[in-house]
């Protein structure tokens, strides 16, 4: 709207800014937000805020709220800003969707994860009676602003936990994007995904494999993107983890219990005889040099009985369980037997 631009970039009403960042975030990056919006001389209220897995409830999003109706933005103008690792953005856009019934909201992902996977869709939610985003809706931010400078002060671990998530959308969908994890997985690790010229060896991998990464997912989740169809690839990884990841918080990260969750069903398609032993081998190996987490003692098989019977409950009672059927190609099958299943299980545990 012309007039609402006008408005908005005349000298006759500031500009003004709600801001909620992850404290962590705040630490080392809050000084030169502040100076940003101090420069280009914008009102701005910043809400520094504790954004992890056991914090991530209505509460937290109740308590944005509050302080989104005490700096009383103009929700047609004024886009809340989330800066912070998946779960602050998951909150942020809960937050945004319900204030005036949908407020506009802008994710700025600060680890390798929320850059690769929550900053593409329409997604939001908090957890729920120990459950794993049971609120939340689908309203997608107005803009992502990606920025892989964020990714050179988060941990090793942080790092490789963002590779879990890349690795399941060449799994499913990219064997080129396999390739480039099994060859410069390490680099990247090393390097905390900067690009760096010089480094001819690995033809700027960071930028190639992020971009990779968030084109085949946005393959994914465009036409479907309020899941009407409930034959979802980027579900690999994502069938037993949420139970995994809530029963032994804080112990395992998102990407890691995706992982775990990969590489139990990798066995499965094994055991159908949809991959064979090699690659099944290569996808562990793989694994392995992105330092991600193969097995976990809390997955027993009661655990994954338990996943499963929560997966029929929300898919229309079909189990549609990603499989892959060799490297980078997967298709969704309903037909695996609890026998196929036990056998992979053990397999798994020997191995």
């Amino acid at each position: 709207d012309p007039q609402q631009l006008e408005l908005a970039t005349s000298s006759k009403r500031k500009l003004r800014r709600f801001i909620v960042i992850d404290e962590v975030v705040d630490e080392l990056y809050g000084s030169r937000v502040r100076e940003y919006f101090e420069e280009n001389n914008v009102q701005h209220k910043i809400l520094a805020l504790p954004t992890t897995e056991e914090t991530k409830s209505m509460d937290l999003v109740l308590n944005i709220l509050q302080e989104v109706q005490n700096f009383s933005i103009d929700r047609r103008t004024e886009p809340i800003i989330a800066i912070g690792g998946g779960v602050c953005l998951d909150i942020v856009g809960l937050a945004a969707s319900l204030y005036r019934r949908r407020t506009p909201y802008i994710r700025v992902p600060t680890t390798l994860l929320s850059y690769v996977d929550a900053s593409v869709g329409a997604k939001n939610g908090v957890n729920f009676l120990q459950c794993k985003n049971k609120l939340g809706g689908y309203t997608p931010p107005v803009a992502s602003f990606l920025d892989r400078s964020f990714i050179q002060s988060i941990p090793r671990r942080h790092i490789s936990n963002g590779l879990g998530e890349i690795l399941k959308m060449a799994l499913m969908k990219h064997k080129g994007l396999f390739d480039l994890l099994k060859s410069h997985g390490k680099y990247l690790l090393d390097t905390k995904f900067q690009s760096y010229s010089g480094s001819a060896d690995h033809r700027d991998a960071a930028l190639q494999t992020t971009r990779i990464a968030i084109e085949t997912m946005l393959e994914e989740l465009a036409p479907n993107l309020w899941e009407d169809d409930l034959d979802r690839l980027v579900d690999f990884g994502h069938v037993i983890s949420p139970e995994l990841e809530m029963r032994v918080l804080p112990s395992l990260m998102h990407g890691e219990a995706v992982n775990i969750d990969m590489a139990f069903m990798t066995y499965v398609a094994h055991v159908r005889g949809l991959i064979t032993a090699e690659e099944k081998e290569q996808i562990i190996q793989c694994m392995r040099g992105l330092e991600l987490p193969v097995w976990h003692g809390g997955c027993s098989w009661t655990l994954i009985k338990r996943a499963l019977m929560e997966r029929l409950k929300h898919s229309g009672g079909q189990p549609r369980l990603p499989l892959p059927t060799g490297l980078g190609v997967a298709e969704i099958f309903n037909d695996t037997s609890e026998e196929t299943l036990e056998r992979a299980y053990k397999l798994w545990v020997r191995d």
